[in-house]
């Protein structure tokens, strides 16, 4: 599939479901299961219900998604480094 077909749209992670997988319910209603991009799971990129997402997805199965970007929330984070 080419990348081009990709929809990318913006929700919000409702459940944290077995398996590494995401239950997000998109602005425009529409619920669908999501996993953790690669890229996000080399980098230890961690989200926790109520993080607002970028989700991927293929206009041929509406159902299923790929989250790539996690929304920067205030407060949250890297802390301060240990010597």
């Amino acid at each position: 599939m080419a990348k081009e077909d990709l929809m990318v749209l913006d929700g919000q992670i409702e459940e944290i479901l077995p398996d590494g997988r995401f239950r997000v319910l998109l602005e425009n209603g529409h619920r669908l299961i999501a996993y953790t991009a690669g890229k996000m799971r080399r980098f230890r990129i961690r989200s926790v219900a109520g993080d607002r997402v970028q989700v991927e997805m293929t206009p041929y199965d509406l159902d299923k998604g790929r989250i790539i970007y996690r929304e920067r929330t205030p407060g949250t984070g890297m802390g301060q480094r240990r010597r």
